[in-house]
């Protein structure tokens, strides 16, 4: 029997710092198709992503820091978006 608690393994919940999402995951959160983030990663656009060998994978946190970049008032207005995103 398992009497000491302190050695039974944490459970680890993610904060939304640690959220990570799936390239479809994340066009579905942005309410974009797949090939539009596909396209920007290409091209150095687009919200940062993560790259885990073969497997791409984008930070909840950041895709919302994108959104809040990427909000204007005006189709005149240029987007600003800091390198250290």
């Amino acid at each position: 029997m398992l009497e000491n608690h302190q050695d039974a393994p944490e459970t680890i919940s993610p904060s939304p710092q640690r959220v990570v999402l799936t390239t479809r995951e994340a066009a579905a959160f942005l309410g974009l198709a797949i090939s539009t983030l596909n396209k920007w990663r290409c091209y150095g656009e687009g919200p940062q992503f993560i790259k885990l060998g073969r497997a791409v994978r984008y930070r909840q946190d950041a895709l919302e820091r994108y959104v809040e970049f990427s909000t204007r008032n005006s189709t005149s207005t240029t987007r600003h978006i800091p390198e250290n995103r």
